[in-house]
């Protein structure tokens, strides 16, 4: 199902207006040119830290974001808010990562981290529609019919983004090769786009009462 009000063009991979937090929402592919200052300062805030351990001098920094930015399985974005940067996602194939032998990986099947940076942005309601957006974008692959994610198991928040923006909490497990202790979360496209239909009526059912 294609948001209507979804485009793309220009510098974006993907955008649309939320009516849910009236802003733009718009994803961006990640440059080392006008990315890796944002970037280093967002990796190394405190509430980022204890979860992503990219917290580097800047030359080591700069290598970690080229290696990343020249993998052939993910691809980094820059999310923005009204045309603002203020958020970092890494979408990749699942099953060409270290997440596959974890759990029953499909060829297709999408994979997503994210940070929030900015302090001013946490805490206010914009993390679950960029992520259904950001999940969206992924869907665009007409293959793939599941996104997973691995949230550091201790991030409550993060993890509570992605139960109320569609991914069902499929429980713990040790993920050695991250150094952590995951939560798998897994969205099917079924279910998202049926969650997005019934989001759709329910606000033109409150639009035809006023």
């Amino acid at each position: 199902m294609t948001d209507p009000a979804s485009t793309v063009y220009d510098d974006y991979a993907y955008q649309t207006d939320d009516r849910s937090i009236e802003r733009h929402v718009a994803l961006r592919p990640a440059s080392e040119a006008r990315d890796l200052g944002r970037l280093h300062r967002w990796l190394g805030s405190e509430h980022v830290k204890p979860y992503w351990q990219l917290d580097l001098p800047l030359p080591e920094f700069r290598e970690r974001l080229r290696e990343k930015l020249e993998d052939d399985h993910l691809t980094p974005y820059i999310g923005c808010l009204d045309h603002v940067p203020m958020s970092y996602w890494e979408c990749y194939w699942a099953a060409a990562d270290d997440v596959a032998a974890h759990y029953d990986a499909d060829p297709a099947d999408r994979g997503i981290h994210l940070l929030i940076g900015p302090t001013e942005y946490l805490g206010r309601g914009y993390a679950v529609p960029l992520l259904r957006a950001v999940t969206a974008m992924q869907f665009r692959h007409p293959e793939t019919d599941r996104v997973v994610a691995e949230p550091d198991a201790r991030n409550d928040a993060a993890i509570r983004v992605f139960e109320q923006a569609g991914f069902r909490d499929e429980g713990t497990f040790h993920f050695p090769e991250a150094e952590k202790d995951a939560r798998l979360m897994v969205c099917e496209r079924a279910d998202f786009e049926a969650g997005r239909a019934d989001a759709t009526a329910a606000a033109t059912e409150v639009s035809s009462d006023d």
